[in-house]
């Protein structure tokens, strides 16, 4: 009983990442300077890291190094540089959709380099999972791309490749530290290309500056913290259907803060959405008691 009660507190604290995640369309295009999304990336990622190095004063040793920086690129740098190229080339619910397929990549990649187990009902609530965010995101003037679709296609999977590979390699350290050195080791790959691509930043605001904060401190450390804690404990086809709910909490946000309408398709996807993450969580739980039985 204890370990049931366990694992739905550790699966509410891993789910509240991406409902902070959700809040970072509207911190940025609220509270940041426009047209620096590399620099706002690094922004967001090495000052976290930094200061976590600062507060744990631990490096990573011998095969850490590259396995870390392997790691920090396929989490960080490719998937945000791949992210903002999706976004700036698709509308925003046409990106959001294609990434939503990075739950279902998770299974695929944890089946072929975890050996975990598969079952139609977790492939099933993946699937469930798109059709909610598409009924939830997309518009029917929605213009296609195939540059930005690529790119999310590819952005999804360097996401669920890092995600599978962080449970396949254990790190020999605990969460905040794993999380400190992925957030440096991508902040630092993505420094030189902000610093050519983009213009110098601009003198910051005290608004900018509190949402550079809210981002690099709750939207960066803590939630990264969060989430690799649960990877380690739950899973990667446990954790990546909670990635379902950032969008949910991004549009639940716009509806909330800036009163942007929602229509009852809106409602019907987020429902499906709940629906989807609820069954994955379900069927997963039910692989973790069989093999619970099995090995006793």
């Amino acid at each position: 009983m204890n370990d049931i009660k366990n694992r739905y507190v550790i699966l509410l604290l891993t789910a509240l990442a991406p409902i902070v995640w959700g809040s970072t369309y509207l911190v940025t295009t609220e509270m940041l300077p426009k047209g620096m999304p590399l620099m706002l990336a690094v922004l967001r990622a090495l000052p976290a890291g930094l200061l976590l190095l600062l507060f744990i004063r631990k490096l990573p040793q011998g095969i850490w190094w590259g396995r870390v920086v392997m790691l920090g690129i396929l989490n960080f740098s490719l998937f945000w540089w791949l992210l903002f190229i999706a976004a700036y080339r698709l509308p925003g619910g046409v990106a959001a959709t294609v990434g939503a397929i990075q739950p279902l990549i998770v299974l695929f990649l944890s089946r072929w380099l975890l050996n975990s187990q598969l079952s139609f009902l977790s492939i099933l609530a993946s699937f469930s999972g798109i059709i909610g965010v598409a009924i939830l995101l997309l518009t029917p003037n929605a213009m296609l791309d195939m540059t930005g679709i690529i790119a999310g296609f590819l952005g999804a999977f360097s996401m669920a490749a890092g995600t599978v590979l962080s449970r396949r390699w254990q790190p020999p350290v605990n969460a905040i530290t794993f999380t400190s050195w992925q957030l440096t080791a991508g902040g630092l790959v993505l420094l030189p290309f902000a610093l050519y691509f983009e213009p110098a930043l601009p003198p910051l605001t005290l608004i900018n500056f509190i949402g550079l904060s809210y981002l690099t401190i709750i939207g960066g450390a803590l939630t990264y913290a969060l989430w690799f804690r649960g990877l380690a404990i739950l899973g990667p086809s446990s954790v990546a259907s909670l990635g379902f709910l950032s969008p949910v909490s991004a549009v639940l946000l716009g509806w909330i803060v800036l009163d942007q309408q929602l229509s009852m398709w809106q409602f019907i996807g987020m429902l499906v959405i709940l629906a989807s993450v609820w069954v994955s969580q379900q069927s997963e739980r039910k692989l973790a008691l069989n093999q619970y039985k099995e090995s006793i």
